[in-house]
């Protein structure tokens, strides 16, 4: 009988050096990674994986979707954030109508990631919707 060794292997390259204190700041890191000649074409989702000083590990292009959604899988941003090790997450994921109000999907998703890391001691410090315009903050609305 044969089984699959698992292995978990963890790399790091840089350090952190950019911490993140306000929406503003997340919004600007993530609009440095975004595809602006996307942005309002089709949605993509994106995480930033953060330290305990909540400095970024690293940034991941979650998903691409189309003009009305994308997918976001929650055990993989919950493995992705276990396996770096981060303390925090911010997630983001653009409204190509430009419209910044969450929809209900929204709302389910960000309280279903909440859920999910609150049970590894991780905490989702926010949830933005950004457009090139601008953007909403899940946190600075008390809805996270």
């Amino acid at each position: 009988m044969r089984i699959s060794e698992i292995k978990i292997i963890y790399t790091n390259k840089t350090k952190p050096n950019v911490t993140v204190t306000t929406s503003d700041e997340a919004y600007n890191i993530f609009m440095k990674y975004w595809n602006k000649s996307t942005i309002e074409l089709r949605e993509s989702f994106k995480v930033l994986y953060l330290n305990r000083g909540n400095k970024v590990i690293g940034i991941e292009n979650h998903s691409i979707g189309g003009v009305i959604g994308t997918v976001a899988d929650v055990k993989l941003i919950v493995a992705t954030a276990l396996k770096c090790v981060a303390s925090s997450i911010i997630l983001a994921h653009n409204h190509p109508s430009g419209n910044l109000k969450p929809s209900n999907a929204d709302k389910r998703l960000t309280s279903k990631v909440n859920d999910a890391c609150d049970l590894f001691d991780i905490s989702l410090l926010d949830h933005l919707i950004v457009t090139s315009d601008g953007y909403y903050s899940f946190c600075d609305k008390d809805l996270i």
